[in-house]
């Protein structure tokens, strides 16, 4: 089961980052125009502010589009630097498995197993 996770909805659009942490459930939303950098800063940030000890016990859930191809890559880049060096599970949703950005529908989404392990296909707006 995931209990602690940090998810990026980084798409392009109504981008946001949301941290689920002892219990507790955090969002950062972006402003409309944002670049790729501010998604590096703003989990930085969210790891140091809630103190997060990301270990194997942690999970990154990432939207996998449709989206903007450079924020997709972005938030799958970051999602992959964080999985790889610390060996924490990974996991991909679409847009269309998440109704809205909140606990409830993410809870939702992980106990309907909606989320594809590892291997993740980008789907990028034409």
């Amino acid at each position: 089961m995931i209990k602690d996770f940090l998810i990026l909805n980084f798409i392009g659009k109504e981008n946001k980052i949301g941290l689920r942490i002892n219990g507790n459930f955090y969002i950062h939303d972006f402003d409309k125009k944002t670049d790729n950098d501010q998604l590096v800063h703003s989990v930085l940030n969210m790891v140091k502010k809630y103190k997060v000890n990301i270990d194997r016990k942690f999970s990154i859930l990432v939207n996998s589009g449709p989206g903007s191809f450079s924020s997709l890559r972005a938030s799958l880049a970051v999602a992959k630097g964080i999985k790889i060096s610390n060996k924490i599970n990974l996991y991909g949703y679409t847009n269309s498995d998440l109704e809205q950005f909140n606990l409830a529908n993410i809870e939702l989404l992980i106990k309907k197993k909606l989320l594809q392990k590892n291997l993740i296909k980008l789907i990028y707006l034409s």
